[in-house]
């Protein structure tokens, strides 16, 4: 009879899946597709499993996500940077694919569950990601273009971009029309495709996710730069991207606060990240109230 345990882990790769119980020796290790997935289900089933951890592993955990949660389990995503933190609190060097994954499951077991995410923006978030890798395809082959002498080749690469573009336009086209579809979701827009616990998390929680949160370099007498790390790129760069013409032209309390941080010796970069930060907070409260933006919940 197997010893009874809540929470497994599973450690993602490419083309396997490594999965550990968080208290006991027991490890399964299947390929990573609908027949390993089945094969998890089984053993998660055996051992009395009701919630797994799975850190996020450059998109290659999504099947095996969904297929879980669609079986019924709690299935809690997990950023790198926590798990990180998580070995280095419990003193762990050990490093293989099992290693990891029971490491992943102790890390699950100490987290507050929430609930899953909505399923339609794993979907729109692929699509969103290929919006941006167009955008950046595009820019890559513009400097292509500027280092490049023979006339034939500058045909090509011109010819390139034009027909990127119009893939562009098109997909965006297409992921305002999916998104209309569902008017909850066309409130929020982008932002909470990218961060589906937008409204389900604490500030703080929400700045780390974004890779927003600065991080202390203090030790003893050493006073380090705070610097953030880690999080979600692509999120990110909405984020700044956003946050510069909101500090600049629209959004008064951005204005601000850019202006008072600047103002004590804050460089422009350290400003707009503090910028980008606050306009996260902003539409992490949006979607907790569920109202619209209104100028006075700047100071929530």
């Amino acid at each position: 009879m197997t010893s009874p345990t809540t929470t497994a882990g599973i450690d993602t790769g490419k083309d396997s899946l490594d999965v550990a119980l968080d208290t006991s020796d027991l490890a399964l290790k299947v390929e990573n597709a609908p027949t390993g997935w089945k094969q998890i289900v089984r053993f998660l089933k055996q051992n009395r499993v009701k919630r797994i951890g799975i850190e996020a592993s450059g998109g290659y955990e999504q099947g095996v996500v969904a297929h879980l949660r669609e079986q019924g389990f709690t299935v809690l995503l997990l950023q790198p940077l926590q798990v990180k933190a998580f070995a280095r609190f419990k003193l762990r060097r050990a490093k293989n694919d099992r290693c990891d994954a029971r490491l992943i499951a102790q890390c699950a077991a100490s987290l507050e569950a929430r609930e899953a995410p909505d399923k339609r923006l794993a979907n729109l978030a692929s699509k969103l990601t290929y919006v941006e890798q167009i955008e950046e395809d595009i820019v890559r082959f513009q400097g292509r273009l500027e280092h490049t002498r023979e006339p034939r080749i500058k045909t090509q690469i011109r010819e390139d971009i034009v027909a990127m573009r119009l893939r562009l336009k098109a997909e965006k086209k297409r992921l305002v029309a999916e998104l209309e579809v569902h008017p909850d979701l066309a409130k929020r827009f982008a932002l909470v495709i990218r961060m589906p616990e937008l409204g389900q998390i604490t500030r703080e929680e929400a700045a780390a996710l974004a890779g927003l949160a600065p991080f202390d370099d203090d030790s003893g007498k050493h006073n380090g730069h705070r610097h953030i790390a880690g999080g979600r790129a692509r999120l990110r760069r909405s984020l700044y991207a956003a946050a510069f013409p909101a500090a600049f032209q629209w959004n008064k309390a951005l204005i601000d606060l850019y202006a008072r941080l600047t103002k004590r010796g804050r460089t422009h970069k350290s400003a707009l990240v503090a910028c980008a930060r606050k306009l996260l907070i902003y539409a992490n409260t949006v979607v907790q109230r569920g109202t619209p933006w209104q100028t006075n919940q700047a100071a929530a």
